[in-house]
């Protein structure tokens, strides 16, 4: 992964940094920054893992988009099983027969289930036609008639930054995104969320605040990377001309 030209934000930095605005003092331990709390210690893999996925929810980031080809239809079983740990979400299956790529169309279980409804000969052929049935399981239509490669693409989970994975794409391109959800639950952290009891009921509504701001920025950027800012382009959205492109 490049680096890019904003201050990357690694592992040690990233506990430095919200020690020192939870006002928690840190040591070195080989190499590795860890706060002196140990109560704090223990929180940071659950604050990650709460920033991280807000981000990786709230701004469909492109990085997380992957390709896998390991995958074939089984002859005369409309069922396609993908592992647990391969995808989050799907946008494309495609069936790779020979050097053609030939992606299936998106539909519903039922219309699946009513149009290719048995496994006889006339309801076999090349798949064109997919519906989520779980989490994990595709269903297709008509029944595969032979064993197809199968070309699946779509979003994963990336790793969690970590001591032992000290930059991640977000702590290099978000990393103000970061500092501001992880400050978030901190909050709860530092008993803040309540309004009576807090120290400071304000800090959760502020960094809360922040995060929202600075996130609307980070989910144009994103758009405009998939070509779906305004027109279907990859341009900033442009509020001043006329006429609009929309």
């Amino acid at each position: 992964m490049s680096t890019p030209n904003t201050t990357p934000l690694t592992y040690n930095g990233y506990v430095t940094q919200i020690a020192t605005m939870a006002v928690v003092n840190t040591t070195t331990s080989n190499t590795v920054v860890v706060g002196v709390d140990p109560s704090f210690n223990n929180i940071i893999p659950q604050m990650l893992n709460y920033a991280e996925l807000r981000i990786q929810r709230d701004a469909d980031l492109l990085p997380l988009l992957t390709t896998n080809s390991s995958y074939s239809f089984t002859t005369g079983t409309n069922l396609l099983q993908l592992s647990v740990n391969d995808f989050v979400t799907i946008q494309t299956v495609s069936v790779v027969n020979g050097t053609a790529t030939t992606p299936l169309l998106p539909t519903t279980k039922e219309f699946l289930q009513n149009t290719y409804n048995d496994s006889s000969s006339l309801y076999r052929g090349a798949p064109q036609y997919f519906a989520m049935l779980t989490q994990n399981t595709i269903l297709l239509g008509p029944w595969p008639d032979t064993a197809y490669s199968v070309q699946v693409v779509g979003t994963i989970r990336p790793a969690s930054m970590s001591s032992s994975n000290q930059t991640t794409f977000i702590s290099l391109y978000l990393p103000d995104l970061l500092i501001m959800a992880s400050m978030v639950y901190i909050s709860a952290y530092q008993r803040n969320f309540s309004g009576m009891a807090a120290n400071d009921p304000q800090m959760p509504v502020s960094y809360e605040s922040q995060y929202q701001t600075l996130l609307k920025g980070a989910m144009v950027e994103e758009a405009r990377k998939k070509f779906q800012s305004t027109g279907w382009t990859s341009m900033s959205p442009a509020p001043v001309a006329s006429p609009s492109r929309g």
